[in-house]
């Protein structure tokens, strides 16, 4: 039995700078900070003995080689490792998918772990990360960005550098232990009850019409990025509060909508009920609210009038890692 346990996340600042019709196309590429968190995908992988394929998720997949299995990413992570029969995987998380914390790219990251473990293979992190990224972007052609498999794959609060030739480069943030304490604190999710995939919304503002209007939006967004960077290495955390929701007006902008305009009230009633500022973590068209907010309090007390449920984290400095690993 091998288990593998990989975070979910958050994007800080410069979130939609991951996708490859931007930083190909970008003289500076994508940049973006972005932080795991301490809620994961779960991963099991075991010997089947009847000698074909038994996948579990939110379906039951039996079938006899893995090239017919109908999940897609389970399928090609399968297909990856060399992997084709005798072998039965089972999947859990924390939060459910579609809701805007990277699930997809935590799931192939922790697939790809236990995968490779069970073929005594050692991979590293990155290379997890890489193998993931060419599985979602490159075989299966997903319109997602490469944030959520680099850091569900190295944890902690993390800046990333997408280059024009594919290349990614990672730094962890110098952070002081003031400010990690402060972000594990004052760092508040809600959820807003939508749940929409990444893919869908990402391929609808990626539409031809819109791509000139996009670029330009997402420089601004890039450079948000380099400055969120700075704001939380020089410990200016309402600085950063503000900034968030000036992410959040640019995604607006992106994708205006009957959902963002409801989602646009809730942030502004957040900032008015204490918050420095908040944003919509993921792609957009629903799932969590993220805020920065000293006051909690009233945060918590204004999120509630408005039926939204909190859900309580803390930073994952981990990154992917094997939960247990018997033979």
């Amino acid at each position: 039995m091998i288990i593998t346990r990989t975070p979910l996340r958050i994007s800080l600042g410069g979130g939609g700078t991951d996708l490859p019709t931007y930083y190909r196309e970008s003289d500076r590429g994508g940049f973006l900070i972005a932080a795991a968190i301490t809620k994961y995908v779960y991963i099991a992988v075991h010997r089947n003995f009847d000698d074909d394929v038994l996948l579990k998720y939110s379906a039951v997949e039996r079938v006899d080689s893995a090239k017919n299995a109908a999940h897609p990413l389970l399928r090609e992570c399968l297909n990856a490792t060399g992997i084709d029969s005798g072998i039965e995987i089972t999947s859990m998380a924390d939060i459910p998918t579609s809701t805007g914390l990277g699930s997809s790219g935590s799931f192939t990251v922790g697939v790809l772990r236990a995968l490779h473990l069970y073929n005594h293979e050692h991979v590293s992190n990155l290379d997890l990360a890489r193998e993931a990224c060419e599985i979602e972007i490159e075989r299966l052609g997903e319109p997602v960005g490469k944030q959520d498999q680099y850091i569900a794959a190295v944890g902690g609060v993390s800046a990333f550098t997408f280059n024009r030739d594919e290349s990614v480069e990672v730094q962890a943030l110098d952070l002081t232990m003031s400010t990690r304490h402060d972000l594990d604190e004052n760092l508040l999710l809600f959820y807003t009850g939508v749940r929409r995939s990444a893919s869908e919304v990402l391929a609808e503002q990626q539409a031809p019409a819109t791509r000139t209007s996009l670029s330009q939006n997402l420089d601004q967004v890039r450079d948000i990025g380099y400055t969120t960077r700075d704001l939380l290495e020089a410990g200016d955390l309402d600085g950063f509060g503000e900034i968030l929701t000036h992410q959040w007006d640019l995604k607006y902008q992106r994708s205006p909508g009957a959902v963002h305009d409801q989602v646009d009230e809730w942030i502004k009633a957040g900032i008015a009920a204490g918050a420095s500022g908040g944003k919509l973590v993921g792609a957009g068209g629903g799932g969590f609210l993220l805020f920065y907010a000293a006051d909690k309090a009233g945060l918590r007390a204004a999120m509630k009038e408005r039926d939204l449920d909190e859900v309580r984290f803390d930073i994952d400095y981990d990154g992917s890692t094997t939960a247990l690993a018997s033979r």
